[in-house]
């Protein structure tokens, strides 16, 4: 009979990866041992198929496929964000807003209006027309900013300076992406598949590829989960370290150390008040890593044995972890306020100077210009809880898993002989649909961890990402009234891959386990990953806006809802 105590196939790739045991004699970490590239707990003797293909080969080749397969991944990445990127020369879906109050932030220090007609002016490269009136803006402006970056580069006249910005954060997702899957299950190749999944995958492809403010927010709360991650890995050293001096004296009850010092922490906060500088449901992904923080915290304590876990977790450690983490991001989130707060122009700039606007009583002191900052907030806050107005391409938040109604963002119809029409009639279409095969799968993936995690399966790294994906998802479910649409999933697409590269190595399977049971496991997992490239290929013209025949368009709306 198996021992039911016995690690499974699951249990290894989900749980906390290890790290070298520290020798005896110095303390130091012990060498690690050579590893396959497909597994996270492959240290057992090859049993055969890929692992035996993997320790057959030369030394060198193992290591050009440790730094090849992942530089591939960056090149797909870049290819598929920046080829044609300056397609098509006009302002495409919200670019109507962002780019146009990017390019007048940049001159003036806040977003202006426009005149009537400006779009096609701005794209024919017109695009000093702004008015000088403030123009009334729901997002802070930090996302902003990065649009000017890369037009500020590139010339305002040229569509691909409008996009590149966020082309480059959408290739450096999938860099951290493979990053943070490396940090959390401890395998190159599973890091490696989560970044390739990324890196092909419709929702990113095209939320790279359009210049508004989504897919900054997805990078830089991105970040900030990284060194969440990060956080975790020193928090844990320095409790160790604390263990062991500990061990050396007299054990008395103790609530834990408290650790003042954690760089880390302070870098995320700066990394999600920058995302809240992006669009403020940045703040949703403060709020759940602060907290998944102390509940890392409280879980690490516990399983070190720490006499007063949760007393010394919840009272000393929390408060010290707060204080790291909130004022860096309150204070990045401010600083991208500046322009606006250095204009004479900007929206609601001198509101408290107006008579009878100003605060009076206690809060008389605070500064006018912060006084017309909050109120400007309060203003934005009220459209947002209240913005209501039909879409015909909305979709609620319980729908985005689903993949029920993803978003077109342009749309162009020719008649034959018109921009290269071979047919009667030619379709061109730009549209937010993720790749369904990695989507449905990622979903499920999702809820594969979450039973691990209920049954106490799966370790903290799948707490990490599944707390990832409530960040940018359960919030949402909040606000069944508003107007809100799939691209907004593209906040949490990162941990979607990041849970499927992990439900795929349970699925391939341990070196421990059977061996027949690992072959039909890889070979699962080959196909799987060659169907999904396979989709992503058929799916590159809707998400590029190349031309089709309408019965070509119609075989990729495998839903009557994508429409």
């Amino acid at each position: 009979m198996e021992d039911p105590e016995a690690p499974t196939e699951v249990d290894a790739i989900l749980a906390e990866p290890a790290e070298p045991a520290a020798t005896a004699s110095t303390g130091d970490p012990a060498p690690p041992r050579p590893r396959s590239p497909w597994l996270v707990d492959a240290t057992t003797p090859v049993l055969g198929g890929i692992d035996r293909w993997w320790a057959g080969l030369p030394d060198a080749a193992r290591t050009a496929v440790r730094w090849g397969a992942p530089a591939a991944v960056i090149v797909t990445a870049a290819a598929t964000r920046l080829v044609g990127l300056g397609s098509p020369h006009e302002l495409v879906f919200d670019e109507t807003y962002y780019v146009k109050d990017a390019w007048s932030l940049r001159h003036l220090g806040f977003e202006s209006g426009w005149p009537d007609g400006a779009d096609e002016r701005f794209a024919a490269g017109e695009t000093d027309i702004w008015t000088g009136t403030a123009a009334f803006v729901v997002h802070p402006p930090l996302g902003k900013w990065i649009i000017g970056l890369g037009m500020a580069a590139l010339g305002a006249d040229d569509p691909a300076s409008w996009r590149i910005s966020m082309a480059i954060l959408g290739i450096l997702s999938v860099v951290l992406v493979m990053v943070a899957g490396r940090l959390l299950t401890g395998s190159l190749a599973l890091a490696t598949i989560a970044g390739g999944l990324m890196a092909i995958d419709g929702n990113a492809i095209v939320m790279s590829r359009i210049g508004i403010l989504d897919n900054a927010l997805s990078t830089l709360a991105l970040l900030g989960f990284l060194c969440i991650v990060l956080d975790r890995r020193w928090a844990q050293r320095r409790l160790d370290a604390w263990l062991l001096a500990r061990d050396r004296t007299a054990r008395t009850p103790s609530l834990g150390p408290v650790l003042w010092w954690r760089p880390w922490l302070i870098a995320a906060g700066v990394a999600l008040g920058a995302a809240s500088a992006v669009k403020w449901s940045g703040f949703t992904f403060l709020a759940a890593f602060g907290i998944l923080t102390v509940v890392s915290d409280l879980l690490m304590r516990r399983a070190a044995g720490v006499e007063g876990a949760i007393t010394g977790t919840l009272l000393r450690q929390a408060p010290v972890s707060a204080l790291l983490l909130v004022p860096p991001a309150l204070a990045t989130h401010m600083a991208s306020w500046i322009g606006w707060f250095r204009s004479d122009g900007g929206y609601h700039r001198h509101w408290a100077e107006q008579a009878g606007n100003a605060w009076t009583g206690a809060l008389a002191w605070v500064p006018t210009s912060l006084q017309s900052w909050w109120h400007f907030q309060v203003v934005t806050y009220n459209y947002h809880v209240g913005e209501s107005r039909e879409h015909s391409y909305q979709a609620d938040a319980w729908m985005w898993p689903l993949l029920i109604r993803p978003t077109s963002f342009w749309f162009q119809s020719s008649a034959r002989g018109e921009r290269g029409c071979g047919a009667d009639e030619c379709w061109a279409q730009i549209t937010d649909l993720p790749n369904p095969i990695i989507w449905w799968a990622a979903t499920a993936a999702i809820v594969f961890l979450i039973v691990q995690l209920v049954r106490g399966r799966a370790g903290w790294p799948a707490l990490f990402v599944v707390a990832g994906f409530a960040a940018g998802w359960v919030p949402w479910l909040c606000y069944p009234e508003r107007t809100i649409f799939q691209f907004y999933a593209i906040a949490f697409e990162p941990y979607m891959v990041l849970a499927l590269a992990m439900a795929i190595g349970a699925v391939a399977g341990s070196r421990r386990g059977d061996p027949d049971r690992r072959r039909v496991g890889v070979t699962v997992v080959i196909a799987f990953l060659g169907v999904a490239a396979l989709a992503s290929v058929f799916f590159w013209p809707v998400w590029t806006g190349e031309q089709l025949e309408p019965w070509q368009m119609a075989l990729r709306w495998w839903l009557p809802s994508w429409r």
